[in-house]
């Protein structure tokens, strides 16, 4: 697969992606460590693969410094183009399509209810008509292992098996660019246009900036962790419970 960082993304597809530096509305600093970002274009991806019963030709496949997966540029038949997630294998000159039932091949997306048991997909909706939220990283897949009346159940990459509504789209196949995992930084320039700013040690601060800050020489800890804010650093949930998702969760990945 040919695939080139110099290749600009279509032009009526992308927009430059402000900069927030981990700042919220109040321009206070809500996410610590970010900032002096290259500059980039964000890419529209169509997660929910909205264009229905029309055929698509996959034109190149392009890198995204947004996300971790690559994208791929689908024009279909009435001269729409539009980006997608690029699914390991799909190639250039490939066509795809998005029904409610379709081929089982590679790119293409349909309902839960008619993908075989033991098929990997992707870019799965947890409700219908929502948009493609879960399994969008790269080289990840969830395998459909069985179907219960109105739902289908999916096993995750994570090893948790969740319930979803048979009516949910998803895309045949697993995401691409699968050896991302192994890429090697290299150095801190790059940890830097990449708009992650160095980190220092509670230890190392001054003792009015961080709870572990202080102490003369090496000093350790000296008490329970905790965070910049003087709470427990480890070990205590954070984390609100979502009933109904919590609800169609059939096994938990621990």
């Amino acid at each position: 697969m040919k695939l080139s960082k110099k290749q600009k993304p279509t032009k009526q597809l992308s927009s430059i992606l402000k900069k927030h530096s981990g700042r919220d509305r109040t321009g206070k600093i809500s996410v610590r460590h970010q900032g002096k970002r290259q500059k980039r274009m964000y890419r529209e991806v169509d997660f929910r693969r909205s264009k229905r019963d029309v055929e698509g030709t996959v034109v190149r496949i392009e890198y995204d410094p947004n996300r971790n997966a690559n994208l791929a540029l689908v024009q279909y038949e009435d001269g729409e183009k539009r980006y997608i997630l690029h699914p390991h294998g799909l190639k250039v000159g490939q066509t795809i399509v998005a029904k409610e039932q379709t081929d089982i091949t590679v790119g293409n997306a349909m309902e839960l209810q008619y993908i075989p048991v033991g098929i990997e997909v992707h870019n799965v909706e947890l409700y219908p008509g929502q948009g493609g939220t879960m399994t969008r990283g790269a080289g990840t897949y969830a395998t459909v292992i069985a179907s219960d009346g109105a739902y289908v159940h999916l096993k995750l990459s994570s090893g948790e098996i969740r319930k979803f509504h048979q009516h949910c789209f998803a895309t045949i196949g697993r995401v691409g660019n699968i050896e991302h995992k192994d890429r090697v930084i290299g150095k801190a320039g790059r940890k830097r246009l990449m708009g992650i700013r160095p980190s220092v040690r509670g230890t190392a601060q001054h003792p009015d900036s961080h709870p572990h800050g202080g102490g003369e020489g090496r000093s350790g800890e000296g008490m329970h962790p905790k965070t910049p804010w003087g709470k427990s650093a480890r070990g205590t949930r954070t984390r609100s419970k979502k009933k109904w998702s919590q609800s169609l969760i059939v096994k938990r990945r621990k």
